[in-house]
């Protein structure tokens, strides 16, 4: 089949919510993996199984094969379709991603799982042809994120904004805001809020300041926050006191670019730290989750949530009066946010100073919500998961201009 005639096919597939979710139910994905190798064939017709296994092998922690099988799917179908819960949807999304791993694009089918919207997704490979014409598609949405990764797919779309026929939400200008150098160019100086001052910095660059403690680029004074570049969850994360520290930090890693930005103390009273990811959908901001540790280094995961009953319960209060405690407490830094990115949708992960203003630590437009937790021991996140898409799945029909009809 023709490159053009095959990308113009849209494959159906499982997709990454549904089988993120039986992988965090505890379901070995191992049998299904074998299940769709024996299925799968070289050709648009068995891409999604392909897409699928890719996803799999992602989950079961084998990234180097899932990305793999990936980029040689991708070579021959580009278009997929997501599972939706009606076979007559009201609303078709289009989604436009880049070739990455499965955390690297918006995970849109997990906002859109339970809806009556249908989501196609077209992968945009620089040099590979765009279908055509375009599936059917009510609105479209850049999910592809602002990793260096990514840049030449943002590059093809900005290229096609100008003849869109549809609204196309979070154009490619915008998500470039979001990398951690140009975020804080961009948020810096909004009232009542603090954002560390990040800079970007070669291996080299850093090698000197290891071993001068100087280089060409002004860098923040010690201790500093060192990560890699398209690092995320702490991967690579390190606080650094002093420029001898350096040198044995690069000897543990192998990446080429580094983010540094100054270590900002926000402990609270009681000595535990709090870390809130809060999202912006159409201009409406909404509680996602509390992590509270000992730690500074602290996202969801390795906070232990699952274990202290009395963190859960402040999770809930945090949720239960985000509108009228910590939205009114920030308002004039969320108001601030969302007029300088102009996103119509993206995380914030954020905590409090010790003087009490919103201290920025990332934003973007790829962080997961989700609603996978175990009801027996979140109890509140349902509900908050629920109001969150009903929102976005609103934000979708209000920018088309149709009535929102939502999920029972």
């Amino acid at each position: 089949m023709a490159d053009n005639a095959a990308s113009a096919y849209c494959a159906d597939r499982i997709g990454v919510a549904r089988l993120a979710k039986m992988a965090f139910d505890g379901i070995d994905l191992r049998p299904l993996w074998h299940e769709l190798m024996d299925k799968a064939t070289d050709d648009p017709q068995g891409a999604g199984m392909g897409m699928d296994l890719s996803i799999i092998a992602q989950l079961l922690g084998d990234q180097e094969t899932g990305l793999a099988i990936q980029r040689d799917v991708l070579a021959y179908q580009r278009l997929y379709r997501s599972p939706c819960r009606t076979p007559s949807p009201r609303l078709r999304v289009l989604a436009l991603a880049a070739e990455m791993d499965i955390g690297g694009n918006t995970p849109i089918e997990f906002l859109l799982e339970d809806s009556d919207v249908e989501l196609t997704t077209l992968y945009v490979v620089p040099g590979k042809p765009w279908p055509s014409p375009l599936p059917p598609h009510d609105i479209a949405v850049v999910v592809a994120p602002d990793d260096d990764r990514a840049h030449g797919a943002l590059a093809e779309i900005e290229q096609r904004i100008s003849g869109w026929p549809t609204v196309m939400l979070n154009p490619p200008d915008r998500v470039r805001k979001l990398d951690r150098d140009r975020l804080f160019q961009a948020l810096d100086g909004v009232r009542g809020l603090v954002i560390p001052e990040t800079v970007r910095l070669s291996r080299p660059e850093l090698t000197l300041l290891g071993e001068t403690g100087a280089c060409a680029t002004d860098t923040p004074g010690f201790p500093l926050i060192v990560r890699p570049i398209g690092s995320h969850a702490g991967r690579g994360l390190c606080k650094v006191n002093a420029a001898s520290e350096l040198l044995p930090y690069l000897r543990l890693r192998q990446e080429d670019e580094f983010f540094l930005s100054p270590f900002i103390d926000y402990a609270g009273a009681d000595g535990q730290f709090r870390k809130y990811r809060i999202c912006c959908i159409g201009g409406l901001w909404f509680a996602c989750h509390m992590a509270i540790s000992e730690q500074w280094k602290i996202w969801y995961l390795n906070a232990d949530m699952t274990l202290s009953a009395a963190k859960r319960a402040e999770e809930a209060h945090f949720m239960a009066t985000f509108d009228e405690a910590f939205a009114r407490r920030h308002k004039a830094a969320l108001d601030g946010i969302q007029a300088r990115m102009g996103l119509d949708y993206f995380m914030v992960d954020c905590a409090e100073t010790k003087s009490g203003e919103l201290l920025v630590f990332e934003a973007d437009n790829t962080a997961i919500i989700h609603n996978m937790d175990p009801p027996t021991q979140f109890p509140y996140k349902g509900p908050q998961m629920r109001k969150i898409f009903e929102a976005f799945a609103a934000m979708l029909y209000r920018r088309v201009g149709k009535p929102c009809t939502l999920a029972a």
